[in-house]
């Protein structure tokens, strides 16, 4: 499994950037505990991606009475939400922020800290839309890159958190790609 896990992990988009997250060695969850962590994780992942979508709505330039509503709305669930996050989780209590890469398949970290191939582990990922939930992903520590990270496969995700995961990454890619296009765009024109 773990040629084939590294290679269907490196075949699809990944979202990479530096989260709040923790790997640790742990027991592979039994059925009932992965049930819920399944349960948990589809319900963060809705929570996640309105989150995100909401926000990059708002920054349409729309300058209608409907839009700038929009946008004191979204302002304030803005701080609803960070106080929430404040009140659940403190930022002092958030894992540290490190460099990963991770999709439906599996994530790559740092080597600092990981167990041996072979070992289950629990990678929690805080989301800085909502840093009170993290995704938690069961998974097993297994060979992949050589160059000073690790790579986790995922193993016991659902097929709808798989899903979640996958849609999640992927609206990530494209605003991503979207923003290097609007960057991109104003060079563009003041040459001709």
């Amino acid at each position: 499994m773990s040629d084939e896990g590294w290679t269907a992990f490196s075949d699809r988009v990944a979202w990479e950037a530096r989260f709040h997250a923790v790997c640790e060695a742990r027991e592979r969850p039994d059925a009932g505990e992965l049930a819920l962590v399944n349960d948990r994780n589809a319900s963060v992942l809705v929570a996640v991606s309105a989150l995100m979508e909401r926000r990059s709505e708002t920054t349409a330039e729309d300058d209608g009475p409907l839009s700038q509503e929009i946008t004191r709305l979204d302002a304030k669930l803005n701080v609803l939400m960070e106080i929430v996050n404040r009140l659940l989780l403190p930022q002092a209590s958030l894992p540290p922020r490190i460099a990963l890469r991770f999709n439906a398949m599996g994530a790559v970290l740092p080597w600092d800290g990981l167990p041996p191939a072979g070992q289950h582990v629990m990678l929690r990922l805080h989301f800085d839309a909502c840093r009170a939930l993290p995704l938690e992903l069961p998974g097993v520590r297994l060979p992949g890159p050589s160059d000073g990270r690790g790579f986790i496969g995922f193993d016991g995700l659902s097929e709808p958190v798989r899903d979640g995961i996958e849609r999640l990454v992927f609206r990530q890619h494209r605003r991503q790609v979207a923003e290097a296009r609007a960057q991109a765009r104003p060079a563009d024109t003041s040459e001709g």
